[in-house]
């Protein structure tokens, strides 16, 4: 349980600001914490439009411990239900999928229509007073920007226009119109916090990612934050790849990322599996002009930059388990973002601490 009035949680300037003690990163009780004060309450990208075109067809997402089903209904409506039977708590679905007309429980065959109402619930004619009618799976809230598909679990969380405020006047080029290429996800033997940070600060990039300096001008180097994301960016510096232009690196609370390229995007989503240990999911998206030469070796590239993340982020998480670590001071040149993110860490944690 949070202790309310631990030093560590008052908010700190960059100037003098620590990183977060080890045990928010190692302590397994910090699971059910960030799902409640940090996942509940907060808005993750859960699909792309590409994958739920037409009535019926549906996409498997997961918000902390809840799981969801993006589905788009006869209506043609886009919602997100929870994926839990209201009988005994089985799946409606298990994969991906195209035209479903109904949702059945694979554990007792319990039939739902695409809004969520419960259509059918085999031989349970003798239960009394019950009502099929007053039967529905949750439905959480559901926003579409760029052909992406954000969800957020309550209204706890802020207004999606409040969370993607500025975004757009940025890009040099709109992101929707990117075409959806692959999916590749990675297990990382790390909490899901160690990989955030690791992402949210450039002093990392000389020392981790030798040929990622390369293509990037680091003297350039510029962090911008704003309520609820932060942005890195810097100008190419080898233009045989992606040619001339700026990478962007925007981070939307608390565990989204959109990597913008010329011709390409790539969102990361970092999905928490335990204390020590997460899933990072890359999609990869590109503009019609991108050949198949040069996706593929986009794809090589990031493979090669994720595994060197891979392997210091579980380096990081052995040290912050080993007892010795007490928290450092963080660079406010480079590690600005760092900060705006355990800033809002922070508050959400004294917001769920026990008066």
């Amino acid at each position: 349980m949070l202790d309310p009035a631990a030093d560590w949680l008052a908010p700190q300037s960059l100037e003098l600001a620590r990183a977060l003690p080890a045990q928010c990163y190692v302590d397994p009780c910090f699971d059910k914490i960030d799902r409640d004060a940090v996942f509940a309450r907060s808005w993750q990208r859960c699909a792309h439009v590409a994958q739920v075109p037409g009535c019926g067809d549906h996409a498997l997402a997961q918000i902390g411990a809840v799981p969801l089903l993006i589905i788009r209904g006869d209506d043609g409506k886009l919602r997100a239900l929870h994926n839990v039977c209201r009988h005994r708590a089985g799946p409606l679905a298990t994969c991906d999928g195209r035209g479903a007309t109904t949702l059945v429980c694979k554990y007792h065959g319990w039939a739902y229509a695409l809004d969520g109402l419960l259509r059918g619930a085999p031989e349970m004619g003798r239960a009394k007073d019950f009502d099929p009618a007053a039967v529905r799976l949750p439905v959480a809230r559901l926003a579409e920007w760029q052909g992406h598909v954000f969800v957020a679990l309550n209204g706890d969380a802020p207004a999606f226009d409040d969370v993607i405020a500025g975004i757009e006047a940025r890009l040099r080029e709109p992101v929707g119109p990117h075409v959806f290429d692959r999916r590749v996800s990675y297990e990382v033997a790390c909490n899901w916090k160690v990989y955030v940070d690791n992402y949210l600060e450039g002093c990392h990039v000389p020392h981790v990612h030798p040929r990622l300096e390369r293509v990037l001008d680091g003297a350039r180097y510029t962090t911008q934050t704003a309520r609820w994301h932060s942005l890195q960016s810097r100008p190419l510096a080898d233009a045989t790849l992606y040619g001339a232009g700026e990478a962007l690196y925007y981070f939307i609370y608390p565990n989204t990322m959109l990597n913008v390229l010329p011709g390409r995007l790539q969102t990361n989503h970092v999905v928490p599996l335990g204390a020590d240990l997460c899933r990072v999911d890359f999609d990869y998206f590109y503009a019609d002009a991108v050949t198949a030469t040069r996706r593929a070796e986009d794809q090589h590239f990031s493979d090669e930059v994720q595994c060197e993340d891979i392997a210091i982020c579980e380096a990081v998480q052995r040290g912050l388990a080993s007892g010795s670590y007490t928290p450092g001071r963080l660079n406010p040149q480079r590690e600005s973002g760092l900060h705006h993110f355990h800033e809002l860490l922070r508050a959400a944690y004294r917001a769920s601490a026990p008066r």
